[in-house]
């Protein structure tokens, strides 16, 4: 087989050619990486993976921008595009298709569709708390609270609801594994708390959504963004709110500062 690679046929390929290596060429230097970026893959006191002061690197700038290796995001970037371009949320989506159809109320179907947005976007260790963060200004408080309660809930079973202890967890922490005392002390207050039932959803819906042979779009949600997600007018991530930052992050994660 010829592997040899072949050039682009039409201008409007050769165009999109030239400015993506012109892109790579000129600046647009990966920028250190943080701390927690690096960490687990070497040890981070051991300096930063791209260093500044490499002569190769002498004459190029920083990335102070979008990512030309990422798609771009709209001025005014909304949920939906985050889901579109920038989240793996394809868990989500099929967690809150399964909300839907087994009838549950729209506020938790939401729940569900918002559920693992730290993971899909931003950060898998202690999802629930960043994932509430995140959407705290833009939804109801019972929402925030699901999606937070959730993390701990997962590792507790409900037979009353059908929720078994995950056998995919014993598979991946191991039969003896224990939860942290601060989640057994989240789930005890979560049990007892008025919405409880709302995050019990979340964790029911949530370990039947890894089928491969189903492909949800986030625009089968689009009235249930508009009736539960307040979309900023300046996009997410420039309306100067709380978690500003953490939206501009996963646009442009590979900001120099």
């Amino acid at each position: 087989m010829d592997t040899r690679q072949v050039a682009p046929s039409s201008l409007a390929e050769r165009a999109d050619a030239l400015e993506a290596a012109m892109a790579l060429e000129l600046e647009h230097v990966i920028p250190v990486k943080s701390v927690i970026y690096l960490s687990g893959e070497r040890d981070p006191r051991l300096g930063p993976l791209v260093k500044s002061r490499d002569p190769e690197l002498q004459g190029k700038l920083k990335l102070m921008g979008p990512d030309p290796r990422l798609p771009r995001m709209p001025a005014k970037p909304s949920l939906s595009d985050f889901f579109r371009l920038r989240f793996a949320a394809m868990h989500m989506l099929q967690s809150a298709r399964l909300a839907r159809l087994n009838g549950l109320d729209d506020k938790i179907v939401m729940a569900c569709l918002l559920h693992d947005i730290a993971v899909a976007g931003f950060i898998q260790g202690d999802h629930g708390y960043w994932g509430a963060q995140m959407i705290e200004p833009y939804v109801d408080e019972e929402i925030t609270w699901a999606v937070r309660a959730h993390q701990a809930l997962r590792f507790y079973a409900d037979p009353d609801v059908g929720y078994e202890y995950p056998e995919v967890y014993v598979q991946n922490f191991g039969a003896d594994y224990v939860p942290d005392p601060h989640i057994a002390r989240e789930y005890e207050n979560a049990r007892k708390h008025k919405w409880y039932m709302t995050a019990r959803m979340i964790t029911v819906w949530d370990i039947y959504s890894f089928d491969p042979n189903v492909t949800v779009d986030i625009d089968d949600f689009s009235d249930l963004i508009a009736k539960y997600f307040r979309s900023p007018e300046a996009g997410l991530g420039f309306d100067d709110s709380p978690v500003a930052h953490m939206w501009r992050t996963i646009n442009m994660p590979t900001r120099m500062l």
